[in-house]
């Protein structure tokens, strides 16, 4: 695919039925960490990264646009990285669609697509990964062990690869933002993590590439995180603060719905992520997962 699509770089390109054309010029892709370095070398001026395991949606394509208007050149990275998946997760099922996520980064005037394979990323013989200690141990530390091992390892060897001064994540995976916050600090990286605001659908529900798995029925359903959330942020600007108190009113509106299978909920600490036990101080984090079937869908609410 990359050299079909790296072959046709000065056509004009259009996406569905839009009759606006894209970017003449489409991304260069990239296959290899090596490739991905010569190119990095060979063009000067700041780079924005955003990694994805791509099946792109608005939520994405936010962080895209942020990195194209605060820097020189943007990278997309397109990996569906294996060590993150536990063996009785989605991986072998995790939606994937190259050719619809290369058009829309192609529209958005990405310069760069870092498209690498699974033996790429991790030739025969690979046995180094990087561990992030007490900030990965609650929440989806607890319930996928090893998942935040394989997610620091791909970011590093991104990092490493892409060499970017400025990488974009989405708040909605609010662990694994501060996650890779602690390991940049940690490892003086010296790549800007740039946090960027969750992006809803209309109905409130947080977007991500796991909606696709929803039944109509479960996707109605799941409208209830947002809801859960906004009453945690009324009871926070009405002066409630009882930790304990606002856990409960997040666990009574999501057990009501009889679809929702209440995972956890966590009032923690906004950056060290441990539990707040009393009266909660501020900056404080509320985050859920409530399971659809078999779909995970994680969400959350930052209290200042």
């Amino acid at each position: 695919m990359a050299d079909q699509w790296n072959n046709l770089r000065d056509a004009r390109f259009l996406l569905d039925e839009d009759t606006r054309p894209l970017n003449p010029v489409p991304p260069v892709i990239l296959t290899t960490p090596a490739a991905m370095r010569r190119w990095r070398s060979a063009n000067s001026g700041s780079v924005g990264f955003v990694p994805t395991m791509g099946y792109l949606h608005e939520g994405h394509m936010d962080l895209v646009r942020r990195s194209i208007d605060e820097n020189l050149l943007t990278v997309v990275s397109i990996f569906v990285n294996p060590t993150q998946f536990a063996p009785d997760e989605d991986f072998s099922r995790y939606p994937r669609d190259e050719v619809r996520d290369l058009a829309q980064l192609s529209a958005a005037g990405v310069d760069a697509v870092y498209l690498p394979g699974a033996t790429d990323m991790y030739p025969e013989g690979y046995q180094t990964y990087v561990e992030v200690e007490q900030v990965t141990r609650p929440l989806e530390g607890a319930r996928r062990p090893g998942h935040f091992r394989g997610v620091t390892t791909v970011v590093l060897k991104l990092f490493n690869a892409v060499g970017p001064d400025r990488a974009y994540f989405g708040r909605k995976d609010a662990q694994q933002l501060r996650v890779i916050q602690r390991m940049v600090r940690d490892l003086d990286l010296g790549v800007e993590v740039v946090p960027c605001d969750i992006v809803r659908e209309t109905d409130g529900l947080a977007m991500s590439s796991r909606n696709v798995y929803l039944s109509p029925e479960q996707r109605t359903a799941a409208t209830v995180l947002k809801r859960a959330l906004d009453d945690t942020r009324r009871r926070w600007a009405e002066g409630e603060r009882d930790a304990d108190t606002l856990r409960a009113a997040v666990s009574r509106l999501i057990d009501a719905e009889p679809l929702a299978e209440l995972d956890y909920v966590s009032l923690a600490d906004d950056e060290s992520l441990q539990e707040l036990e009393g009266t909660a101080v501020r900056p404080a984090i509320l985050s859920m997962v409530v399971k659809f079937g078999k779909t995970r869908l994680l969400d959350n609410i930052e209290l200042a």
